[in-house]
């Protein structure tokens, strides 16, 4: 295993940059803003807010994929980066096929996905769009020669969100529980983005635990080989049960891949959601936030206030369901879903020190 360190005077020049100009900008945090971004510089040491980047196989991303650390300065001076503006501030959802066994799950389902990425992107408005079946995109499709499960082809599902994105979006993101891919010579991708176009798409299909086991209920007959307009084989296909795991993996998904729509790109400074994966472990392995240059990236994009940020995000994960549960059994219609919220406890404890650190001496 190799730990990825740099020096706090490193780290210092990644966060606030030996531009005079941008080092004004930094100024103007308050103390307690400056006090949790600072907290960074000690990464690593006991009790740290803040970990460091451990690298566990030559299969992690960070050694697949080299890339140069990007620091806030040369996150500044993309020159293709995008910033929400009055026009162009809202994150469209545009879900593709079910995510639940049941019409009700699906929208509850999406309903706290979007609620998260309200409160993550904090500032911006989160839309849902009108859920589409498969055969709405008219995207070409395979069952997979190793894993016997059904794919749909990203480039298909990019055009389709390209014509239903609004004008008044800042990006438009399509998620479905459906496995992807590329092109033909590829096994699979968890996704693919166009960052120019503001768009992406991405796939929870290997966020089911059970999704590499022989036994996974989503393996079609090996020869079955449908017919390209013949979309009736996705009608009732499998989708994995809603579990607390799924939902967390969700989440990090999703603020990833929109992180990318920022101009931000994968975080090789600490540890930290923006971390690029090539596999689930290394995915299960970031956090769920981001590094305090990263939180920098997002700020300045969007102009939050940090403090109320954090408080939106500890208010979803500690959501009381008892009254909507009360509203749900009284109206007698579509069942109610509670939202499962166990493995988000070491990042609620950890969203409460942020507030702690900032909120001290005051």
């Amino acid at each position: 295993m190799k730990v990825i360190q740099y020096t706090p005077e490193k780290l210092q020049t990644a966060l606030v940059s030996n531009s005079e100009y941008l080092a004004k900008v930094y100024s103007k945090y308050t103390k307690e803003e400056k006090r949790l971004l600072e907290e960074g510089f000690h990464a690593g040491q006991p009790g740290s807010l803040f970990q460091l980047i451990t690298v566990h196989s030559d299969s992690d991303w960070i050694l697949a994929h080299p890339e140069e650390p990007e620091d806030f300065e040369a996150f500044y001076r993309k020159p293709y980066r995008k910033t929400p503006n009055e026009s162009q501030s809202t994150i469209y959802i545009q879900t593709i096929g079910s995510f639940g066994e049941v019409a009700a799950q699906t929208d509850q389902y999406v309903e706290w996905l979007r609620d998260y990425c309200q409160a993550f992107f904090y500032g911006l408005s989160v839309k849902l769009l009108p859920a589409v079946a498969v055969s709405e995109t008219k995207c070409s499709f395979r069952v997979n020669s190793n894993s016997y499960n059904l794919q749909i082809l990203t480039g298909d599902l990019l055009q389709f969100l390209k014509k239903r994105k609004p004008k008044d979006a800042f990006c438009i993101v399509g998620i479905t529980m459906i496995d992807l891919y590329p092109k033909d010579s590829w096994n699979f991708v968890f996704g693919e983005a166009s960052l120019t176009e503001g768009m992406g798409v991405f796939s929870f299909a290997r966020y089911d635990d059970n999704f590499y086991k022989r036994s996974y209920a989503g393996r079609l007959k090996k020869h079955l080989q449908p017919r390209q307009e013949d979309y009736s084989v996705f009608d009732g296909y499998y989708t994995p049960p809603i579990t607390s795991t799924l939902l967390l993996r969700s989440c990090k998904t999703m603020t990833h891949e929109i992180g990318h729509m920022f101009g931000i790109s994968h975080c090789q400074w600490l540890s930290c959601v923006m971390q690029g994966s090539n596999h689930l472990d290394e995915s299960d392995r970031r956090p769920l936030d981001f590094c305090p240059i990263c939180l920098r990236k997002l700020q300045f994009a969007i102009g939050f206030n940090i403090a109320e940020r954090y408080k939106a995000l500890l208010h979803w994960m500690d959501e009381d369901q008892t009254q909507t549960s009360v509203q749900a059994s009284a109206s007698h219609t579509d069942p109610h879903f509670t939202k499962p919220t166990e493995a988000f406890h070491a990042s609620k404890l950890w969203v409460c020190r942020c507030l702690e650190i900032m909120e001290k001496d005051q």
